[in-house]
């Protein structure tokens, strides 16, 4: 049966069904004892494609909501930043490339790495276990809180005051009791972690040891027992990162990557992405720098999820069985457009200097 040029240019004007899905339904279309008319079968063919883009939309949904926390509070300029220089949000940089931070609660485990001839031991608290990737996040509000006074011009020191309420809402957690409960042990885990590092030069061996916190105090509200008022001491050496400018900003979206795994993996990419078009890595050294305790298994099935939902925050992943590599490709487009221009600019550069 031949069909007419307007059947045609609707089939190319699909969006869910590929050629193959298109030439299936004519051929049954043929089998039939009595053939569909080309106007009901084309109906029949967009209906199809209509309800293959729901089902994928509804796929979709669920496994982003499988990566991303609820948006709890509506956005808006908490923190001042009136030039391009000075982004909402800070992490640092030794820590984005650092295991430093657990992806699961409880871990007790005393973590051991060697690079560039140091030694690093990080130990955890027996009952409150290591600091996580989410009780970083007390580490980033208070960076980002530095950042903005700098910016202001302010004098700061490495003791920090802020208001719960004003760090749970610029996180986007809940303000229930339970929230006011995780957060306190989450201050004793950043406390009860210990870092130590060792480093041999000349012969001579020296060491150091610190925690993530050096000390908190939290006022409570009598009638109610919610902290008002927290005050944090940071370890010297995140200060002295902060005064070097040795952060980088990151995503307020990060808040809402519900996996721990999500949140390093983007702490990563954004530390060796950075500004750059595209980074390119292997699985197992990806596998190795988030310092998940999950086999490569488990850590591929990761990796292709948050490939699908594609919600991280500033980069998309696309992997690569057959090479085993992860690439980290940036979403803003003036990065690819001022790669273009650069290409464009040497190749003219090379033409002339042939003339």
């Amino acid at each position: 049966m031949e069909y007419s040029e307007k059947f045609w240019q609707a089939v190319e004007g699909l969006i869910h069904l590929g050629a193959d899905d298109v030439m299936a339904l004519i051929e049954d279309n043929k089998l039939r004892t009595v053939s569909f008319p080309e106007n009901m079968l084309l109906k029949q063919i967009l209906e199809r494609d209509r309800i293959l883009g729901e089902t994928k939309l509804s796929e979709q949904d669920e496994l982003e909501k499988k990566h991303l926390l609820i948006e709890r509070y509506e956005k808006g300029d908490f923190f001042i930043a009136e030039g391009s220089d000075l982004p909402y949000i800070r992490d640092d940089m030794a820590s984005m490339s650092h295991p430093l931070f657990a992806l699961k609660a409880k871990d007790i485990r005393t973590i051991r790495y060697a690079q560039n001839n140091v030694k690093t031991e990080i130990s955890a608290n027996a009952e409150y276990g290591r600091a996580t990737i989410f009780d970083k996040d007390i580490w980033i509000f208070a960076i980002s809180k530095l950042m903005q006074a700098k910016f202001e011009g302010k004098e700061i020191n490495n003791i920090i005051e802020f208001s719960a309420v004003e760090f749970f809402k610029s996180t986007n957690r809940g303000l229930g009791g339970k929230q006011f409960e995780m957060f306190r042990d989450a201050l004793n885990r950043l406390s009860g972690t210990r870092i130590m590092t060792e480093i041999e030069t000349g012969g001579e061996r020296s060491a150091s040891g610190f925690g993530l916190l050096d000390g908190w105090e939290v006022t409570e509200e009598n009638s109610k027992k919610l902290p008002l008022k927290v005050v944090i001491e940071l370890p010297h050496w995140l200060y002295r990162s902060i005064t070097k400018d040795e952060v980088l900003p990151i995503s307020k979206e990060y808040f809402r990557l519900r996996k721990p795994i999500d949140r390093r993996i983007y702490e990563i990419a954004r530390k060796h992405c950075g500004r750059q078009e595209s980074w390119k890595v292997s699985l197992d050294l990806l596998h190795k720098k988030t310092g998940t305790t999950d086999v490569l298994r488990n850590f591929r099935s990761a990796i292709n999820s948050l490939a699908t939902a594609n919600v991280l925050p500033d980069y998309s992943i696309e992997y690569d069985r057959k090479s085993n590599m992860v690439t980290f490709i940036n979403r803003d487009e003036s990065v690819h457009n001022l790669g273009n221009k650069k290409i464009l600019t040497n190749l003219a550069t090379s033409i002339i200097s042939k003339i």
